[in-house]
C-alpha cells in the first residue's frame, strides 16, 4: 500500500430554500463519493426544482497519513464510520455553500470543530472501510500503556 494514499471525492451538497421561518438557506452534506473523471473540476447543479438544490462538488482529495492513523482508527471502531466534510457558506452570498475539506480522521475532525469550522458526516461506504482498515492495520501501533501503582500500594520506603 503507498505511503500517502490518495483517494479524489465530491461532495454532494444539498440546499432548501426557506426550510423555515427563520431562514432563507439551510445547507446539509447529502453524500460524498468518489470523483469519476467525468465530473469535471467545477461546481455542478445536478437538481433545482425551485425549493431543493444538489449541487455537485468536484475536485477534492483524501490523502491518509501516518501521524493521523489513531484517528482513522477511532473512526472504524465508533460504529459506525464516516466522512467528515468542512464546509463554509459563502459571506457575500449565503444562497451558496462550497466543501473544503474532506477527512477521515476522527481526530481531524475534532482539531477543526475546536477551531470553530463546520464539519458534517456521511456515512462511510463497506469498500471504502476495507480500504481503510488495509491502512491502519499496516501503519496503526497503539501505544503501549504504563500503568503506575498508587502510592498507596507502594511499600513506605519507595513512596
Amino acid at each position: 500500500m503507498d505511503d500517502k494514499p490518495t483517494l479524489p471525492v465530491a461532495v454532494l451538497i444539498e440546499r432548501r430554500k426557506q426550510p423555515n421561518r427563520w431562514e432563507n438557506w439551510s445547507f446539509r452534506i447529502a453524500e460524498v463519493v468518489p470523483d469519476e473523471s467525468g465530473f469535471g473540476d467545477a461546481a455542478r447543479l445536478l437538481r433545482d426544482d425551485g425549493k431543493t438544490a444538489q449541487i455537485l462538488h468536484p475536485g477534492l482529495a483524501v490523502t491518509l497519513f501516518r501521524d493521523e492513523a489513531e484517528g482513522y482508527y477511532l473512526n472504524l471502531t465508533s460504529g459506525a464510520p464516516v466522512w467528515f466534510v468542512m464546509w463554509r457558506i459563502d459571506d457575500e452570498d449565503p444562497s451558496r455553500a462550497w466543501p473544503e475539506h474532506v477527512t477521515l480522521s476522527y481526530n481531524e475532525a475534532g482539531r477543526l470543530l475546536d477551531a470553530q469550522e463546520r464539519v458534517d458526516n456521511v456515512p462511510l461506504g463497506e469498500e471504502l472501510c476495507a480500504w481503510l482498515q488495509a491502512y491502519v492495520d499496516l501503519h496503526y501501533r497503539p501505544e503501549p500503556k504504563q500503568r503506575r501503582r498508587p502510592a498507596s500500594f507502594k511499600p513506605p520506603g519507595e513512596r
